[in-house]
């Protein structure tokens, strides 16, 4: 039987957690679930992530499989990946570089012990108590294994079934299959009852998936299949930016903030035991599962197959634009992910209107190589993502009045706006900084983001204004982006913007 002062320490810690869910379904912020096959990069990327935890509201934290990593079923069972990439290089296998499921509790666990640091800096950062209670097991036994139930496969399914109607943002950094298995169960549950249509109706209001290429093959095969309205935002290209292969998509006069100088002393060392656990170059620190350790050694980071790097350079985050995409910065992109910001620009297919993607309707002008570029729309906020991040990483060990927090810029009046071409518009903005740091004002036109082709004049009008001339060739119907872009002079400096978009009359 239980004690009566046992009895109320379970009614005081269910009430807690009453309130502590209670506050984050008022908050307003974005929902999302992370699906995640524990990759050295999803190690970088979850951390990251970890940072940024203040600004959207976690739900889920479910280790899955992908066509690069699964756990066999501990039987012998053998087993061919899907996709050709992998069937060509591993062919038959029981196990594939799988690290086990230990990695994600010790990130979570090293962030509890920040946390107390990074309360001081945001009120919204969850307790490393309740990030540990979303951690769930979903199918991992091979790639794109969704024949059964798992944890974590029922975790999604009930956040997909429940009455909170706001988006619920499923992020996958593996395979889709945890995600397919839970679309899969609700079928099995409804598909020949009368509730079948109101139930499909919900779970694909609700759904929208991020998915960062497909590591397995359920999303084709099952997922556009059975559920063709569950949207999909599906990044192809532009990740890389924060990928292996960020040598190749950064332009070269960026990179400066993903070497090791930048990333070592702002980031990695000295700033606390969570961002200590940071996969870089030649750090000495052997990531788990690899068949072939190619990063933690000088010599082997030197002589790299993704290049030459240095010590503390960065490796890899390739699922970083899924999480990015919901850092409120003031881009508007949450709902218009063809608007572009901080998670890269995605455009809605023309064939499957509930799918938007990137490669060559979302390619930005690079002004670096003077061209149209895939991977731009990502790569040009790398700067400020970068010193966004290193300002996060002084949370974990400063207070308050040291460390740098992020300023607020308005603009006077409507932020979408119908003019007439050639017409004259005045703008004025009201900057602020909670550190009472000057925040500068820059302005600059988003070609890409809208659908006309003109360029805007861009005049200064005092230290918080500007004069906009609408160009007269500009024709009815078009759009025009422009982007107020306020930065703080804290150090690391922080960035935060308004977009005004004119339509002409």
């Amino acid at each position: 039987m239980f004690s009566r002062s046992l009895l109320l320490i379970l009614l005081f810690s269910v009430s807690n957690d009453c309130i502590s869910q209670r506050a984050l379904v008022d908050t307003g912020k974005p929902r999302t679930i992370i699906t995640t096959d524990g990759e050295l990069d999803d190690v970088d990327s979850f951390i990251r992530m970890l940072l940024y935890s203040n600004e959207y509201k976690v739900e889920g934290l479910i280790i899955s499989s992908s066509q690069w990593h699964y756990k066999g079923d501990g039987k012998g069972t053998k087993f061919t990946s899907e996709m050709d990439m992998t069937k060509r290089m591993y062919g038959e296998r029981t196990e594939l570089r799988w690290p086990g499921e230990q990695w994600i509790y010790d990130l979570v666990d090293a962030y509890g012990k920040v946390y107390p640091s990074l309360i001081k800096h945001s009120k919204d950062f969850p307790s490393h108590q309740y990030l540990k209670s979303l951690i769930k097991i979903g199918n991992i036994d091979f790639e794109g294994e969704m024949e059964k139930d798992t944890p974590g496969s029922n975790h999604i399914k009930q956040k997909l079934l429940d009455d909170d109607m706001t988006p619920l943002y499923l992020q996958v950094w593996g395979g889709t299959n945890t995600i397919a298995r839970a679309l899969k169960s609700i079928e099995d549950q409804y598909k020949n009852t009368p509730d079948w249509k109101k139930i499909y109706d919900k779970v694909c209001k609700k759904a929208i998936i991020y998915a960062i290429l497909d590591q397995d093959a359920t999303y084709r095969k099952y997922i556009s299949v059975y559920w063709p309205d569950v949207k999909i935002y599906y990044n192809a290209s532009q990740f890389w930016v924060f990928a292996y292969f960020w040598k190749r998509a950064v332009p070269q006069p960026l990179q400066v903030y993903l070497e090791g100088k930048f990333m070592g002393e702002n980031i990695i060392n000295n700033h606390g035991p969570l961002t200590k656990m940071y996969y870089s170059y030649g750090d000495g620190n052997p990531p788990k599962g690899e068949i072939d350790d190619i990063y933690s050694s000088m010599e082997q980071a030197k002589n790299n197959q993704w290049g030459s790097f240095g010590q503390f350079d960065f490796i890899s985050e390739g699922d970083s634009p899924a999480f990015l995409h919901l850092v409120i910065v003031g881009l508007e992109n949450l709902e218009h992910p063809e608007y572009g910001g901080w998670g890269g620009r995605l455009v809605q297919s023309k064939e499957q209107v509930n799918r938007w993607e990137d490669g060559t309707p979302a390619a930005d002008f690079n002004p670096y190589s003077d061209s149209m570029d895939l991977a731009y729309a990502q790569s040009r906020w790398v700067p400020v993502i970068q010193e966004d991040f290193a300002a996060r990483a002084d949370w974990c060990i400063l207070d308050y009045d040291q460390a740098n927090h992020a300023p607020s810029i308005s603009v006077k009046g409507e932020k979408n706006r119908l003019v007439k071409s050639g017409s004259k518009i005045k703008l004025k903005f009201k900057l602020k900084d909670p550190d009472k740091d000057k925040v500068a004002l820059k302005l600059w036109q988003y070609k890409e983001a809208g659908s006309g082709k003109h360029s805007l004049i861009i005049s200064a009008n005092g230290s918080n204004g500007a004069s906009i001339e609408i160009p007269n060739a500009a024709t009815s119907g078009e759009t025009y982006h422009l982007i107020a872009e306020g930065r703080d002079g804290g150090s690391p400096a922080m960035t935060r913007y308004e977009r005004i978009i004119f339509t002409i009359e």
